[in-house]
């Protein structure tokens, strides 16, 4: 059967060209023709035709708003991730780095899913089915009902979905995919978007939930083109150094659910398992306070996370070393300005090195005060009381802003036994006699100055 004709069009200007060229033949702009497969001028022979929906216009108020009915996991951390387990018809894409768990992570999760009656396949087109069998053993899988198919060519797979009709499928992954409308290899710019259109239109169609596995590139994005990450539900994404045994599960886009949630699991010999309190990994374990250690409260989503910031103060030479491990280090300098400028603490002179404990990023200005406080104590060699943490984000006045959801963060302090807070006046508690908040003592402040003040007092 004879291949159909490609086209090549210009990611610029939209041009369509027969062949292959450096420079566009209509915008001039070089090197942006991408092969396609070609329209049809035919309706019905579109191919897409057969997986088109048909809707009547209707209002959006007359619309039934249904929430999407959920499929745990059995895996309560991915479940998290998720917005509370698969949903019917929804397509997962997921990434990270070569090694750090996805394929084992998704195998467990189908076996789960199938020993609870839901009808799985997983696909794959990187290893042998012997290969996926032989993993299944190492994470104690024995006599798992899941269907395993070793194939990379897109028509196949649909075939296969049309005619096993899953509930929930893994593409591992959509880089060796392949389609036999084009020319170019797996894994390239037209592949990877037209078996990832393909896919999400069956997945709507079928009702089927599709879970696609992705490469990701030197940088750490998902490779291919971005309208990969518009065209499904949900992207995950998997953080952690290979070499640590804890692994972060990141939702930077998600339909049905939360972004920037995250589940925390950690490597084991039997597979990932599910790390109910995050907390312990990121904090750690002292006899006593030490000087540079500050604990802040952070929000991964919906989850509030005690991580604790470690500060170093070294005399430098005439050129003082700026680094930070975790924190963006352009704030890092913003914030040693207004150290110097409103509270008098100078660091001109010194190496400033900060890092937040057990590899996790964090993005949000919350962390400011706690940054701010811990390079305090390493500079003074006074470490901080014990039980005490801080969160609030610091403006360039020197004023002391409030974090969202304050209260949530005090709870959760509070409940892993922190006693001592500094935090902005306006995420003070109404109530204080609460439960939640019982042997807690809060400082509210306003300013940088009042804050430093008072770890002054309450230093040893």
């Amino acid at each position: 059967m004879a291949k159909d004709k490609t086209v090549f069009v210009c990611s610029e200007c939209g041009g369509i060209s027969p062949k292959w060229l450096g420079k566009c033949p209509h915008c001039h702009a070089w090197n942006t023709l991408v092969e396609s497969a070609p329209e049809s001028t035919a309706p019905t022979k579109n191919r897409f035709a057969s997986l088109a929906k048909t809707a009547e216009l209707a209002i959006l108020g007359d619309i039934d708003a249904v929430d999407m009915a959920r499929i745990p996991t059995g895996h309560d951390e991915l479940d998290r991730v998720l917005g509370g387990g698969m949903v019917e018809g929804g397509v997962v894409l997921i990434g990270g780095d070569p090694g750090i768990g996805k394929s084992t992570l998704l195998l467990q999760a189908l076996d789960s899913l199938q020993r609870s009656g839901q009808n799985t396949l997983y696909v794959t087109g990187e290893e042998s089915g012997a290969q996926v069998a032989l993993r299944a053993r190492r994470l104690g899988l024995d006599n798992s009902q899941v269907r395993v198919l070793a194939e990379i060519g897109l028509e196949k797979i649909l075939a296969t979905l049309e005619s096993t009709r899953p509930d929930i499928a893994v593409i591992d992954s959509i880089q060796t995919v392949y389609s036999e409308q084009l020319t170019s290899a797996p894994g390239s710019v037209a592949q990877v978007r037209e078996c990832a259109a393909h896919l999400t239109r069956a997945a709507k169609a079928s009702g089927v939930c599709i879970v696609l596995v992705g490469h990701v590139t030197k940088e750490g994005a998902l490779a291919g083109p971005r309208v990969l990450e518009h065209m499904v539900d949900t992207v995950l994404y998997f953080e952690g150094d290979t070499h640590s045994s804890f692994r972060l599960v990141r939702a930077i886009k998600n339909r049905f659910g939360a972004v920037n949630e995250i589940g925390v699991f950690a490597m084991t010999e039997k597979g990932l398992k599910g790390v109910s309190n995050p907390s312990a990994i990121f904090l750690s374990q002292h006899a006593e306070p030490v000087p540079g250690s500050c604990v802040m409260v952070t929000l991964e989503g919906t989850r509030p996370m005690l991580v604790e910031i470690q500060a170093l103060v070294d005399s430098g030479g005439p050129s003082p070393r700026r680094l930070s491990v975790g924190l963006d280090k352009d704030r890092l300098a913003m914030l040693l300005a207004v150290l110097h400028r409103h509270a008098g603490v100078a660091c001109m002179d010194q190496d400033v090195f900060v890092n937040a404990v057990g590899g996790v990023r964090i993005s949000e200005p919350a962390a400011d005060l706690a940054v701010l406080l811990s390079i305090t104590s390493s500079l003074r060699g006074k470490p901080l009381p014990k039980g005490f943490f801080a969160f609030g984000e610091v403006g360039l006045a020197g004023e002391v802003r409030p974090a969202p959801r304050g209260q949530e963060r005090l709870k959760e302090a509070a409940k892993l036994g922190f006693s001592v807070a500094v935090v902005p006046k306006a995420n003070l508690p109404k109530n204080l006699q609460s439960k939640d908040f019982e042997g807690l003592t809060i400082h509210a402040v306003e300013r940088v100055e009042q804050a430093m003040e008072i770890v002054r007092d309450l230093a040893y």
